[in-house]
This record gives C-alpha cells, sequence and structure tokens, in this order.
C-alpha cells in the first residue's frame, strides 16, 4: 500500500544570511511576520513598509535524510508539492530536481534513495512576470502591475479592494509518498442521474514503475453499497457503478444535499497499491441559455428546476491564503449561508480555493461557479504561458469536478468586456489577448475532462461576438454605472437576463477601522482610511452615494459612516428588489462582494476582520423564500410578492397610508397567494397611494414578519420627524454576554441601526436596519456585551434623521 509522510516540520526560510524558521505550508511573509521582521501589512500604511518582501528572491531549506526518501520496502518515492508560489527552483543535495512558474498547479519529483539539503528557491514574481512580459511583449491592464505574465494570483498584486501583498513560498502540502508497481495519478469521476438511478463512471489513470509495466491489476470503486470492478491492463481504466435509489443534492433552499462516500482502490491481486476516496452527490445541472422574446437567456437548471440564483462573488479571504484554515473557510462560507445565498461565484483574480471550500460547500448546498484564473487584463496566448495555463486548467478541472456544488466553469472575468470596450484593441494591433483560451482552449478541456458541466466563456459575455458582450439582454452582464457615474436607482432602468456582478462601497465596521488604524483620528479622509480605499475616487462615489439621498454630514465621521452604510445596504436591496420582481426574466443576482482579504472600505457584505456589515442582514431580508416590496409601475407603484419557495404563499398584507405625524389617512387589507417560485405585482389602492411630490405622507405594507416602505420624494426631500424612541435593556436569562435591547418608537423611525461593535470590538446584533413606525417596538439580540448599560447602546443606535 503506498505510504505518505507529511513534510512539515524541519523547514528554515534564510533572510540576509541567517536563518528563520518556516512554517509549511505558509508563506515568506507570514514567516518574517512571526519573526517580528516585517510590521503587519494590513495595519496603518505599513503596506508600503513590506513592498520589498515581493521583490526580493527566497530560499526554504531543510535536511532530506536516506531514511525518509528510501523506498522502505517500495519501488519508488516522489516528492510531492500541492502548490508553490511561484517560480520556484527546487534542488536536492544540489543537483536540480525541477523547475516551477505555477502557483496553481502540483508538482511531483523522483528522489528514490536520495538524500541532502533540499532547497526551493523562489525567484521574485516581478522578475519572472518581466522576464515573460520580455518574451510575449506589453498587453493592456486596468492595474498597472504585471499579474497576466505570470500564473499567480492575480489579486496579489492589488485591486481596487486590495493590498499589492506580493507573496513566495510553499503554500500547500508537501510530502513523500512511496509507492510500488503502480499509483493512481488521475480519477475523473462523471456522476449523473437519471430519475432515481445514478450513474458513476470513474475514468481512471495510472502511473506504473518500470517492474510494473505489464503487470495485470484491477481498480475497484464502491459507494452507496454498490461495488464494481475493471482489469487495468494498461495505463487506463473505465469503472462503472449503477447505483438505484439515489438521493438527490440540491442547492439549499430547494432540498437537502445528501453526499455519498466514494472509493476506488488499485489492487495488485488482493494487495491494495493504492486508495482513492471523494463525496460525490447525484444532480443534474443544466444552463438554459436559449433564444426568447427578450434575447438571451442565462439560467440554472438543477434537477430539472429552475433556480433565481441568489449569489455573492467571493475573494481570496486573506491576501496570504495558505493562513486560511478549513475552519476559517466553513466560519465565513456559513456567514454566507445566513444570508440566505444558494451560489458563490469564485472570482478570476484570485485561486482555485482549498478542498475545504468545496467541501463545506456541498454540505451547505452552496452552488460554486468557478471562474478559470483569468482577470480585467489582456493575456498573453505564447509560451510559457500557454502551455503551463493548459496544464493548469486540465488538473483543477480534474481537482475539483468531484464537488456536486460545482455548477459552472467561467472562462475569465471582465476580459471579453475589455477587450471591446477599454480601448485594447489598438495598443493590441492584431497581438493575441486571451480570446483563444476562452473560446478555445478551456472549452476544449472541458468538454473532454468534465462533460457534465457548463462551460461559459467569460463573465459578462452575451454567448457570441453577436451581441455586445456585456449587453444586458444577452447572458451574463455586469451592472457597474450605477456606482461609478450614477446613483443605484439606476438598477431601475434595465432588466438583465443575469446579473453577475453589480455592488456599492462602504467602509468597515468601527472596531475594524479602530484595530487596523489604531491611533488615527478617523475621518473619510484622514491618512489611514484613505490608504485602505483602494478603489479610483472611491471616497468621492461614496459621497456622491450618500450626497444624492441624505444631507452628507460634515465633519461628523460617526454619521457619516452610518449613512455610508446606509446606502450601501439600500443599493443592493433596491438591484435585488427590482431583478427579482421580474423572475423569470431575469434568473439571478450575484452581488459584488461578500468577503475581504484585509481592513478595506470595500463592496463587502462581511468585512475584513469577519464583522458582518449592514449589507449582510439586508442580504438575508432580500434573498430570504418570500419577499415583500414596492415597484414601480406603469401607473405607479406596485405591491409586488416574489415567492422562491416551494411551496404557495398565503397572506394577508396590510396597506396603510401614513402622515410624518403618525396619524393614519388610509388603510387597506389584501388576502393574496403567490403560488411557489412565482411573483405577484400588484397596483397599489388609490386610496392608499400617496400624491406625487408629498413629502409628508408615505406608504408602509406589513405581511407577517415583512414590512416594505415606499416614499414619493426621495429621503433628503422628505419631512422626517426628529425621532424619539426609548430603549430599554434586559439580560437574557442567566448569560451575562448576553442581552436584549427593547427599542420603543414615539416617532416614524427610519432604517434603525445598533451597531454593536461600537459597544464592545466583539459584539454583535442579530438586526440589520429596522424601520419603526409610531407606537411601535422591537427587540434586538446582542452578544458579547456583558455589563454594557443603557447610555452605551444608545450611543451605538443611528436612524434617518431631518435633513
Amino acid at each position: 500500500m503506498k505510504d505518505v509522510v507529511q513534510l512539515t516540520e524541519g523547514w528554515q526560510l534564510s533572510h540576509d544570511g541567517t536563518l528563520l524558521e518556516a512554517r509549511v505550508p505558509g508563506c515568506v511573509h507570514s514567516d518574517l511576520l512571526t519573526a517580528g521582521i516585517i510590521p503587519d501589512p494590513f495595519i496603518g500604511t505599513h503596506e508600503k513598509d513590506v513592498a520589498w518582501v515581493g521583490r526580493q528572491p527566497w530560499t526554504y531549506q531543510r535536511p532530506l535524510s536516506y531514511e525518509e526518501s528510501a523506498a522502505s520496502g517500495h519501488e519508488r518515492t516522489d516528492l510531492v508539492f500541492d502548490g508553490l508560489d511561484t517560480a520556484a527552483r527546487i534542488t536536492l543535495d544540489g543537483v536540480e530536481l525541477g523547475r516551477t512558474r505555477n502557483q496553481h498547479r502540483s508538482y511531483r519529483f523522483d528522489v528514490t534513495g536520495r538524500s541532502g539539503a533540499l532547497d526551493v528557491t523562489f525567484t521574485s514574481a516581478y522578475e519572472e512576470a518581466e522576464a515573460v512580459r520580455r518574451l510575449t511583449g506589453d498587453r493592456p491592464n486596468v492595474y498597472p502591475e504585471p499579474f497576466q505574465y505570470i500564473r499567480k494570483m492575480a489579486a496579489n498584486f492589488g485591486w481596487d479592494w486590495g493590498p499589492t501583498v506580493v507573496t513566495a513560498g510553499i503554500w500547500r502540502p508537501v510530502r513523500l509518498e512511496r509507492w510500488s508497481t503502480a499509483r493512481l495519478a488521475r480519477v475523473r469521476p462523471l456522476v449523473t442521474v437519471d430519475g432515481t438511478r445514478g450513474r458513476v463512471e470513474l475514468r481512471v489513470d495510472l502511473e506504473r514503475t518500470a517492474a510494473g509495466t505489464d503487470r495485470p491489476l484491477l481498480a475497484q470503486a464502491t459507494v452507496a453499497g454498490v461495488t464494481a470492478r475493471a482489469e487495468v491492463g494498461g495505463d487506463e481504466a473505465t469503472v462503472v457503478l449503477d447505483v438505484p435509489d439515489v438521493r438527490l443534492w440540491w442547492p439549499r433552499g430547494h432540498g437537502e444535499q445528501p453526499l455519498y462516500e466514494l472509493e476506488l482502490t488499485l489492487l495488485d491481486g488482493d494487495a491494495p497499491l493504492d486508495t482513492w476516496q471523494r463525496r460525490i452527490g447525484f444532480r443534474t445541472v443544466e444552463l438554459d441559455r436559449s433564444a426568447d422574446e427578450h434575447g438571451t437567456g442565462f439560467t440554472f437548471v438543477v434537477n430539472g428546476e429552475r433556480i433565481f440564483v441568489r449569489g455573492v462573488n467571493w475573494i481570496p479571504d486573506d491576501v496570504l491564503p495558505s493562513r486560511v484554515t478549513s475552519e476559517r473557510y466553513r466560519h465565513r462560507l456559513e456567514q454566507t449561508a445566513a444570508a440566505h445565498v444558494d451560489l458563490v461565484r469564485v472570482w478570476g483574480g484570485g485561486i482555485y480555493e482549498d478542498e475545504a471550500f468545496y467541501d463545506t460547500c456541498d454540505e451547505l448546498g452552496l452552488m460554486v461557479w468557478q471562474d478559470f484564473l483569468f482577470a480585467c487584463a489582456a493575456y498573453p496566448e505564447e509560451q510559457p504561458l500557454r502551455g503551463e495555463i493548459e496544464a493548469e486548467a486540465r488538473e483543477n478541472v480534474v481537482r475539483l469536478m468531484p464537488h456536486p456544488s460545482l455548477v459552472l466553469w467561467n472562462g475569465n472575468n471582465e476580459n471579453l468586456w475589455g477587450f471591446r470596450d477599454w480601448d485594447w484593441e489598438q495598443p493590441l494591433a492584431g497581438d493575441s489577448w486571451g480570446e483563444g483560451y476562452y473560446l478555445g482552449v478551456l472549452p476544449r478541456v472541458v468538454a473532454e475532462l468534465d462533460p457534465t458541466r457548463a462551460y461559459s466563456a467569460g463573465s459578462p459575455w452575451s454567448g457570441s461576438w453577436d451581441h455586445h458582450p456585456n449587453d444586458p439582454d444577452h447572458g451574463t452582464h455586469h451592472s457597474w454605472e450605477a456606482w461609478n457615474r450614477r446613483d443605484f436607482t439606476e438598477y431601475l432602468a434595465d432588466v438583465p437576463r443575469f446579473v453577475a456582478e453589480f455592488g456599492w462601497q462602504a467602509p468597515p465596521a468601527l472596531a475594524t477601522l479602530r484595530r487596523a488604524l489604531p491611533g488615527e483620528k478617523l475621518a473619510p479622509d484622514s491618512p489611514g482610511m484613505l490608504h485602505h480605499q483602494k478603489a479610483e475616487d472611491g471616497n468621492g462615489k461614496l459621497n456622491r452615494g450618500v450626497a444624492r439621498h441624505f444631507a452628507l454630514p460634515e465633519g461628523d465621521f460617526d454619521r457619516w459612516h452610518y449613512l455610508t452604510q446606509v446606502v450601501q445596504a439600500r443599493a443592493v436591496a433596491t438591484g435585488i428588489e427590482h431583478w427579482r420582481a421580474h423572475w423569470p426574466r431575469c434568473a439571478g443576482t450575484v452581488v459584488w462582494q461578500i468577503n475581504d482579504c484585509w481592513p478595506v472600505s470595500s463592496w463587502s457584505a462581511i468585512d475584513g476582520d469577519g464583522r458582518l456589515k449592514p449589507l449582510h442582514h439586508e442580504l438575508r431580508r432580500v434573498y430570504a423564500d418570500r419577499l415583500l416590496t414596492f415597484q414601480q409601475g406603469p401607473d405607479g407603484p406596485e405591491l409586488t410578492l416574489s415567492n422562491l419557495g416551494a411551496e404557495p404563499w398565503t397572506t394577508d398584507v396590510t396597506l396603510r397610508l401614513l402622515r410624518t405625524d403618525g396619524t393614519l389617512s388610509a388603510r387597506v387589507s389584501l388576502g393574496l397567494t403567490v403560488p411557489a417560485r412565482e411573483v405577484l405585482r400588484l397596483p397599489v389602492p388609490p386610496e392608499v397611494r400617496p400624491a406625487d411630490g408629498a413629502t409628508k405622507e408615505y406608504l408602509v405594507a406589513d405581511s407577517e414578519e415583512l414590512r416594505a416602505v415606499h416614499l414619493p420624494v426621495p429621503d433628503k426631500e422628505f419631512a422626517y420627524p426628529q425621532p424619539r424612541f426609548d430603549i430599554a435593556v434586559e439580560t437574557v436569562g442567566g448569560d451575562p454576554d448576553t442581552v436584549d435591547v427593547e427599542v420603543i418608537s414615539h416617532t416614524l423611525v427610519r432604517d434603525l441601526l445598533l451597531q454593536a461593535d461600537r459597544v464592545a470590538p466583539h459584539a454583535t446584533a442579530d438586526r440589520g436596519l429596522v424601520t419603526l413606525l409610531p407606537g411601535e417596538r422591537t427587540r434586538i439580540r446582542v452578544r458579547g456585551a456583558a455589563g454594557v448599560g443603557a447610555n452605551a447602546i444608545r450611543a451605538a443606535l443611528f436612524c434617518v434623521e431631518p435633513a
């Protein structure tokens, strides 16, 4: 049987002639931080102080003894690196084993019976990228960094939400594998289902030793109590398992997520040589891109059911990705799922994530849209990149294809759009820019290796060059004009077939800012705030976004911070509410973005320290199965009920026309039923419709725990009363760490927000923005707030005030 020895101990990192203890898996920055040689690049402006690290060569070393490399009763010992970041030369006892230039691949070297100093020397990623650029020539790029010339996480070179921290290191596990006769080199499970009958077709590739070349072997597979065998005469075999009565894997909100253990054993007679295990799920996934009267659709169909996607975009959760543990993946993805998300798009400027990410998505029912790793640049198609890219694609398609959560392979992020709209054509002058990857290499690799899944050439992409790549009527659409140049009300102007990116910025939580900017007097334009704002004119866009709806506070950072959170939540909600109301024409939204890789002002719903912004709570509301909103119809506001649940929704809706002084002008009650997976839109009855331009009356709809509010004018024109409310704080049960905050309103209180981290850095609240009518009360549960009194709670409460 194959023997595996993990090589996690005994590594050192050379620095200025000295040796530091190195953690493997890890990276140079982590080790320098541990040794106290560099400051934390996340704090203050220290990002600038550590820039030199990414421009130096670095060597990891450890002794490899004969006892470790000896086959120990086996014929062969391989040294296996699951990930090297990025351009490395590996030597053993001074003899070169090989060179690497791709962070996204694994590497294997025969070290049977060899010993001595094992050195892994990394060239600066900048030096490698510049060497490739000299070979291929310049290509356009939206950032002044050479990330398209090296197969490395592009986000390490900085982004409009990320720092420039260019890493190097042994970032994934390294081990010795000792084996004889043959090993399982590649296993591809093609999982299909017809009704309740599942089928697993295992395509198996072997590597043999010289002594095992002609030896007849057996491949035996087992799943759900079914076992099958196939003889292996050469280097390939296919094992087919037909599994009766399988339970279907469903996205969250649509059913359960049963997973089945699949095990493959390579046998020499009755003696096992190697094993391979994965968990699989049985489901069908199709992508309906058929033409209709609105253009070209983009609808996910899982197990025959058409799905409105409630999605988010995912970036690497740390700019030093080797620090992201399986526990951290689970926590972040559980936070994601708690917002009623059912799809996570792994963005193309990051990494193919660790197995723990996809395992957790399998368990939570989070569909995964996986980008191939190309983003926002023209990529040369010449060598040495072309061969690296195909090898990278082949390896990662095979690695990830067992996961039932994986539903789509996507060729790139915004590069097809960039070629058309970002002034690339003239400087390229006919040079390659990546089209051959997105329309040639990648679809060919997916069709050959993983034909059970759909492939899309890019996001956005209209399906062909017959339409503009970002045409909202065809395929996927990225909606960025609202944030960049206009207002979030612009989302109401069109109905894209599938919104794969849109979003709005806000700063991180105050406690996150205080940790990241210690001692700084916070202001929107204070030095640390500006350094932790990477978007072009980011603060200008934040301020304009607030000013379009509220009076922009001058000299009041706390108020500015609150209003930017309100506008972020309202902006994203406006888009989702509108596009959900047009299901099935619009078949999904994927918010940019769910997470951050450091503490920064960004589009995230969860900030760089893992704290939930108000946007996260708002996503939980607008992505819930049942959603009550007002939408603008041809003749005025329409009451809109969206039901994404599997059962009809029967409810009583109360509509009230109210005045700002608290008096009731009119009231209507409606008994309504919305079929499963459908939308109901009704004109608001005239008697409760506020007059156009009215500044002192508003419309409220209530159904069960759901509420929608309609103002006939923008907030800054509305005559909000001065908010008045009382609060009471009481401990929950016998837990001094948990309190309930009761808020009793005496006026209209709009978008009340308790920012719990202002009470205590680790405190959390279970509610986001809440609107209360005169005389109403609500309870907000706060955890991590031991000993907190009413004054501290009141200081952390904010709401909309009169302009």
